[in-house]
């Protein structure tokens, strides 16, 4: 009940107002406020008064600036970076590593083997042979169908405004004419750093030109003028072409051989591909990690596109990490391996050694932009030292815990590892190039519904992933949709490399490793086969590099407050007292509103009546007295009004009137 008439007096306290004017209330604020300069100006003199309002006015026009400035710093959401050095027991990485060669050439020669005839041959013409040492061999015929799909050319650029386009196997040359490109596009946004893309729309010209001409013996570096060339065309016996030239012809045969190895594996089932690969019992020869023994079966296999079947110590997927006891390499991890370089595929593994790379558990192993290289018949030496990365979320940094605020469908997930920016860019480009060219690249997993590409079902693929990959506007949408991990853990590497084994001790330890592995007494392993890793913490003390935000709500406030005290004197009880203000001069304004529309309606009302409206007493005299007529509008003045109509006129009431006592008359006292 008490609630009840409390907000019916607070309404009619709103429906009242405050009570005063607009000037009244902003002299009552100026006397009243706490705030230094408005009580000035209206108790000092007129030229004072005026210079108050000035200085009030400015450094009130100084604090809203400075409040700008100080939210715009705030919603900025800076950081600040803060290194720390702590010491603990710290988990062993998960370390992967695989052979640079992906498959062993004995058991792939099958299927490469018309590709190696045509390399062997375009190698043989394009090392221009004199007519007397060409091989008289018969040989059987070449694929050239394998060849046309994606062919190698010689540019002959000793004219740069026409270039002429040489096939090394067909009989014709092509000119560029008008319509080809006067000279290379440079390397950089369009090419990798392999080589240079020229884009010919080219047109056949007859000739019987079989090979570019033999350069003269003495011939200068400057003075050849041949390049070799991938050509690429959006579909076979197209124009529309693009020839990817490299200043050296060792990178074009490569590139061209893994363009045409890549859509012949393609076709190979998975299970065949890791058959093909380096077994683990094969290539992991001992392991010891800290004291205790380990051999192949510690290590998670996985299938990597780049280098085939790879091994992975301390992966974490089916068992805890393992934890490290000392720092120092007689308690890291010891590897031999034997990467059977013999057994390597001549054009399509130009390096020789081992791949490794260091990584957090649980995460898929980049080893083609993160890993390194160990040399054959060396011991390599790994000190690792750990960087622990934490970065702030949204909105201070652009990162992500888990990916699952990334609008890019991760295909890495299907290994049930982590997010990753590279898990996440590798998708990203495989995603698109689904959808634009039509099928997927052999080196990145598939999405569903999608085949890997081939030159049969898909001819113009390698043209299509060239254009792609060359691309910066595809570029540019799979880094802005991408995003860092929150949490990162980096591996910083001090390597060491040593002959081994010294020529003093290799025959035993190869008799030794040989039995081991094949049960012979005959020595089947060489020093260019073995690789020795040592891979351990350099020291327990960790490094911790972490975000924190530069500007924070407390922040914020102090430095709202100290520029509002500064150049005022207030506080917040002077805000208070301004927002008081304002709430009066809204009551005072909704008051008025409400009263200037009453007043619109009485108006309204009005424009019934010319005149004002009758009375109570004019109302109660026409219903008692019926020949009271109320004067209409237009109507004629009394003088020439009608006479009225006959009748016994009106009673006069004066009985009803009161009067004074000293006017009655003698005769009502002796009544």
């Amino acid at each position: 009940m008490n609630l009840k008439k409390y907000l019916v007096r607070a309404l009619h306290r709103l429906q009242k107002g405050p009570g005063y004017t607009y000037k009244e209330l902003l002299v009552w604020y100026c006397d009243n406020t706490n705030t230094h300069g408005p009580k000035r100006i209206i108790k000092e003199g007129p030229k004072k008064k005026l210079i108050w309002f000035f200085l009030t006015l400015l450094f009130a026009s100084l604090v809203f600036w400075q409040w700008g400035i100080l939210i715009n710093t705030y919603l900025s959401y800076n950081v600040t970076s803060s290194l720390s050095i702590g010491f603990k027991t710290m988990k062993f990485p998960a370390v992967t590593v695989c052979n640079a060669n992906p498959f062993k050439y004995s058991e792939v020669k099958h299927l490469l083997k018309d590709l190696d005839r045509l390399i062997e041959a375009a190698l043989e013409r394009i090392l221009q042979p004199t007519p007397g040492n060409i091989s008289e061999n018969v040989s059987p015929p070449l694929n050239l169908r394998l060849w046309n799909q994606i062919p190698l050319v010689l540019i002959d650029e000793h004219n740069k405004d026409n270039p002429v386009i040489l096939d090394i196997f067909e009989t014709n040359q092509t000119a560029g004419g008008n319509e080809t490109t006067a000279s290379n596009e440079t390397a950089g946004d369009n090419q990798n750093s392999a080589g240079n893309e020229t884009t010919m729309h080219s047109e056949t010209t007859a000739g019987n030109q079989t090979t570019a001409p033999p350069a003269p013996a003495n011939t200068t570096t400057e003075e050849k003028k041949y390049k070799l060339a991938v050509k690429l065309c959006s579909h076979q016996g197209s124009n529309n072409c693009t020839y990817r030239n490299f200043t050296s012809a060792a990178q074009a045969v490569t590139e061209w051989y893994i363009l045409q190895s890549t859509s012949i594996l393609s076709k190979v089932p998975l299970h065949e591909r890791i058959r093909m690969g380096y077994q683990a019992e094969d290539m992991i020869l001992a392991c010891l990690y800290g004291a205790e023994p380990c051999n192949y079966k510690n290590f998670t296999q996985i299938y990597h596109p780049d280098h085939g079947n790879c091994y992975i110590f301390n992966w974490g997927m089916d068992e805890e990490a393992l934890n490290s006891s000392n720092p120092g390499a007689e308690f890291g991890l010891k590897l031999i391996l034997d990467i059977s370089q013999q057994d390597y595929i001549p054009y399509l593994s130009s390096a020789a050694g081992a791949r490794l790379m260091l990584h957090q558990q649980k995460s898929f192993p980049f080893l083609k932009d993160q890993g390194i290289y160990a040399m054959a018949g060396t011991e390599t030496s790994i000190g690792v030292l750990v960087d622990e990365l934490e970065r702030m979320g949204y909105p201070y940094s652009d990162c992500t815990m888990n990916g699952s605020d990334v609008p890019v469908k991760n295909l890495y997930s299907q290994y049930n590892t982590s997010y990753s920016i590279q898990a996440c860019l590798r998708s990203c480009f495989q995603n698109h190039m689904a959808e634009i060219c039509g099928c997927g690249h052999y080196m990145f997993p598939l999405p569903k519904g999608v085949n890997y590409c081939n030159n049969e079902d898909n001819p113009g693929w390698a043209y299509c992933y060239s254009s792609l990959r060359s691309s910066i506007k595809q570029r540019q949408i799979c880094i802005d949709s991408c995003k860092e991990t929150c949490n990162d853990t980096q591996y910083k590497m001090t390597i060491s490399m040593a002959d081994w084994p010294s020529e003093a001790s290799e025959d035993w330890i190869f008799h030794i490793l040989s039995y081991e592995r094949d049960m012979s007494t005959n020595v089947t392993l060489d020093r260019n086969g073995i690789i020795k890793l040592n891979i351990y913490f350099q020291e327990y003390n960790y490094r911790t590099i972490s975000e924190s935000a530069a500007t924070t709500i407390v922040w914020l406030l102090s430095s709202l407050g100290g520029q509002f005290g500064f150049w005022m004197g207030g506080s917040v009880l002077c805000l208070i007292e301004f927002g008081e203000i304002i709430i009066d001069s809204l009551w005072i304004t909704i008051i008025n509103v409400i009263s200037w529309c009453k007043g619109l309606k009485q108006k309204r009302v009005r424009a019934q009546y010319p005149d004002a409206p009758p009375t109570v007493s004019e109302l109660v005299e026409a219903h008692t007295n019926l020949g009271f007529q109320h004067e209409a509008v237009g109507a004629l003045p009394r003088d020439e009004a009608l006479p009225p109509e006959p009748g016994t006129p009106p009673p006069n009431y004066d009985s009803l009137r009161v009067q004074p006592l000293d006017v009655l008359s003698p005769d009502s006292d002796l009544e």
